[in-house]
C-alpha cells in the first residue's frame, strides 16, 4: 500500500470511489439530495481538493483523503476493499499532517463513527444538520490518541 498526493488527473477515480462509497453507506440520503451532493462533489469539491490517495501494490487507487488545515474534510474507500486497511492508512497519513486532526462524521452512516472511534478519535460535538442545512446530523470528533488504530475494519 502506498499513500501519494493526487492531481487533477486523479479526480475521476476519486469521484468513482466517492460514489461507490456513498451508495454503500449513505442510504439515508434522499434521491434529490444525493443528486445535488454528487454535483457539488464532482464540479466543485474534488477538482479543487488537495487529494491524498491510497494505492494498492499495483498502483490502483482504492481510497482518498482530503485535508483542510486540521480537518479531515473527506475520507472515502472503495467499498470493494472496506476492511483491508486503506481507511486506516489514510487516517494515519492525516495524523502525520495534523496530529490533533478533527473530522465531522455522519451520524447516520453506520460505519463512520465506529471507524473513527476505533482509531482514537473522541466525540467533541454534534450538529443536527450538514453544512448546507440538510437534516443529516454530524458528529464532530478530535484525535485523542492512545487507541489501537489497527484493530477495526478500515
Amino acid at each position: 500500500m502506498n499513500i501519494r498526493q493526487g492531481s487533477l488527473a486523479d479526480v475521476p477515480r476519486a469521484l468513482e470511489i466517492w460514489r461507490a462509497a456513498v451508495d454503500a453507506t449513505h442510504g439515508f440520503l434522499t434521491p434529490e439530495d444525493r443528486v445535488e451532493i454528487d454535483r457539488m462533489v464532482a464540479e466543485q469539491f474534488l477538482p479543487q481538493a488537495d487529494l491524498w490517495l491510497a494505492e494498492d501494490g499495483e498502483g490502483r487507487v482504492l481510497g482518498f483523503l482530503v485535508m483542510e488545515g486540521d480537518e479531515i474534510d473527506a475520507l472515502f474507500v472503495d467499498p470493494a476493499v472496506h476492511g483491508r486497511g486503506y481507511g486506516t492508512a489514510l487516517v494515519e497519513h492525516a495524523l502525520t499532517l495534523s496530529p490533533r486532526a478533527t473530522v465531522e462524521a455522519s451520524e447516520q452512516a453506520s460505519n463512520a463513527l465506529p471507524f473513527y472511534e476505533a482509531r482514537g478519535f473522541v466525540r467533541i460535538g454534534r450538529s443536527e444538520t450538514d453544512p448546507q442545512g440538510r437534516p443529516y446530523p454530524l458528529v464532530r470528533l478530535r484525535y485523542a490518541g492512545g487507541s489501537d488504530r489497527g484493530s477495526s475494519d478500515g
